[in-house]
């Protein structure tokens, strides 16, 4: 798992969303990312602005932090893989497999009466895994939560 942290020191003119100045975002692996070229020179990424500065794109971060609390941002949710149940069948798996609990949900799972804290079951292949404050997360779309357990 590999976590990158941002802090928002400025917002477009034309930006109308919640984030705001001083948040902390919890961004794509690739913003801060810098690679080699063919002959050995350190090259920036395209996010890269100058010094430690770096442009994010409204798609390019997912939870954003104010007071201490992680809020989901746009189609972004994040579920909380659960221990394997108990079953006659071994099941030598960390995880419940395609199961979890919403730990940050977005206003659309609320909008489709999904709530934090609900179990709930995703599509296989969709666990993108995030460590957010020590804890164990995959972050998924709306659109791969199946249903409410």
């Amino acid at each position: 798992m590999s976590n990158r942290f941002g802090i928002v020191v400025s917002l477009p003119l034309s930006y109308s969303g919640e984030v705001k100045i001083g948040d902390t975002l919890l961004v794509h692996h690739n913003v801060f990312k810098f690679y080699y070229d063919m002959r050995g020179r350190e090259k920036s990424g395209q996010s890269f602005f100058k010094d430690d500065l770096f442009f994010i794109d409204d798609d390019q971060f997912f939870l954003y932090k104010r007071g201490g609390k992680w809020r989901s941002h746009g189609k972004y949710c994040f579920i909380k893989p659960v221990p394997p149940e108990e079953s006659i069948i071994l099941k030598p798996l960390e995880e419940e497999p395609l199961v979890g609990v919403v730990k940050y949900i977005n206003q659309e799972l609320l909008d489709l009466g999904v709530k934090e804290g609900d179990r709930v079951s995703f599509q296989p292949e969709s666990e993108y895994p995030f460590e957010v404050d020590g804890e164990k997360l995959y972050r998924m779309f709306t659109k791969n939560i199946t249903l409410i357990l």
